[in-house]
């Protein structure tokens, strides 16, 4: 059954909750429902109380232990012989027994797709409700926030989130000054720009976003067409990586590309690594603090008192010469 809106209402009081992507989960704590999540992924790991939920989806790829191009390698093979890159835990999902499953149609490599809403579907008794977070913006991430609390029943605390999370964006607005060119890139080995909301989050952190619009799907690119956006400023944010892993990756592959030391940026010093997992990856309401921390980065002498996570972004120039 797949419902909008105030219709879910009149057909079903939610209970109990499964998500099938970390977005999904760390808004389902923040609206203080926590009670009713009875399935998490392998993924959800904020905040570390949704650790201990059970898990309903898990994944056929090690990312901890392949390097990026064998994470792309076995992800492109997968994806082309048809075969399922997360696994359906099903004895969990039958104990979870949802009232509703949360899940996403945006990415098919990101998050559990449709493949697995399907077989949820098909092997429980009790159907549930379906509703699907497929935010691409700025803006409709923040509009998941309102459709989620229609659905728990709890629209005045989710507007009270939503309206919190715009007024630190506007904070942001405010201080924007003369746009810097900044290139965002969502996978080191191969290139892959950053797509759908990481625009957007740029162009409100002050930046001039380089290469890919708001909307648009992440896709592969070539050192020359990165050579030719000749950005001011590089930020490192491979999906799923924190700074850690994301350091890890420019040294093995990077530091001594002689080519990607010719760009202007990286003379320059002015390449950062962000703590993707947490804040760019995933359309969740942590995007919002995502904004914070690239104002920081581009605009350091106005945002210098602003305070975000630790660990939230290295300046690569300092850590990694």
């Amino acid at each position: 059954m797949v419902f909008k809106g105030l219709e879910l209402r009149t057909i079903m009081t939610v209970n109990r909750i499964v998500s099938f992507l970390p977005s999904a989960t760390e808004l389902i704590y923040e609206l203080g429902c926590q009670e009713k999540l009875y399935g998490v992924t392998h993924e959800c790991k904020y905040p570390k109380d949704a650790c201990a939920k059970p898990k309903v989806i898990n994944t056929v790829i090690n990312s901890e232990e392949l390097s990026s191009k064998e994470i792309d390698s076995t992800t492109c093979k997968l994806l082309k012989e048809g075969k399922d890159i997360f696994i359906l835990e099903e004895d969990n999902l039958k104990k979870a027994n949802p009232d509703l499953i949360i899940s996403q149609e945006t990415c098919e490599v990101c998050a559990a797709y449709t493949n697995q809403v399907n077989k949820a579907v098909k092997i429980l008794e009790k159907k549930p409700i379906l509703h699907s977070m497929d935010p691409h913006n700025v803006k409709e991430i923040l509009e998941s926030i309102t459709k989620v609390g229609e659905i728990l029943e709890l629209s005045q605390k989710a507007s009270q989130i939503k309206e919190s999370l715009e007024k630190r964006i506007a904070k942001i607005e405010e201080k924007n000054v003369e746009k810097q060119k900044v290139l965002a890139i969502e996978w080191i080995e191969p290139f892959f720009t950053a797509g759908h909301w990481v625009p957007e989050m740029i162009e409100i952190a002050g930046g001039k976003n380089m290469i890919s619009k708001t909307g648009d799907h992440s896709r592969r690119l070539g050192i020359e067409e990165i050579i030719e956006s000749n950005p001011d400023i590089i930020i490192l944010m491979p999906c799923g990586f924190d700074t850690k892993r994301t350091i890890k990756e420019y040294l093995k592959i990077l530091k001594n590309n002689t080519i990607w030391n010719s760009l202007d940026a990286v003379r320059k010093g002015r390449v950062f690594a962000v703590d993707a997992n947490s804040f760019f990856s995933k359309p969740s309401i942590r995007t919002v603090e995502g904004i914070e921390i690239l104002a920081k980065i581009i605009q350091p002498e106005n945002f210098q008192n602003l305070k975000v996570s630790e660990n939230s972004f290295i300046h690569i120039g300092n850590e990694c010469s």
